[in-house]
């Protein structure tokens, strides 16, 4: 499992030119799940992400999670993440989940997410998605948990 975060001040994400899911200040996560990832993989990368410290403290140092700045979290499925890029032109992505495992692994992230998380919104699983954000820093950190 990859995910891609940015601090942002303000995210959305629309599909077929409504938006579906927006978010103030925050931290705007691009999910790529692979076909190995599990229920448990999913945990530990929410754990990990809820708590890892980039929002600015009262010194302007990143001392703050999502969980201390009570920002918003905006999750969205990108099976690009996972794609193979080391050989070629072309991105392969046989490492990536199929869409049912995919989605189930995705659902139970966002599921867990808002048990913890007060202002959790997604984007579409599988949908043509159009992300607009304003990176605040620009913060933004790669993940691979496996």
């Amino acid at each position: 499992m990859k995910a891609l975060i940015q601090r942002v001040s303000e995210a959305n994400v629309a599909v077929d030119n409504h938006i579906i899911g927006e978010i103030n200040r925050g931290m705007l996560v691009f999910l790529g799940i692979e076909k190995s990832d599990t229920i448990a993989c999913a945990e530990r990368m929410l754990k990990k992400l809820i708590n890892y410290r980039i929002f600015s403290d009262d010194n302007g140092k990143m001392n703050l999670s999502l969980k201390d700045s009570g920002g918003g979290l905006l999750v969205v499925s990108q099976f690009t993440l996972v794609a193979q890029t080391n050989k070629g032109s072309r991105p392969g992505f046989s490492l990536g989940a199929s869409p049912k495992h995919g989605k189930f692994i995705y659902d139970d992230f966002i599921r867990r997410a808002t048990l913890i998380q007060p202002n959790v919104k997604t984007g579409q699983f599988g949908a043509d998605m159009q992300v607009s954000l304003v990176n605040d820093g620009p913060v933004t950190f790669m993940f691979d948990i496996n």
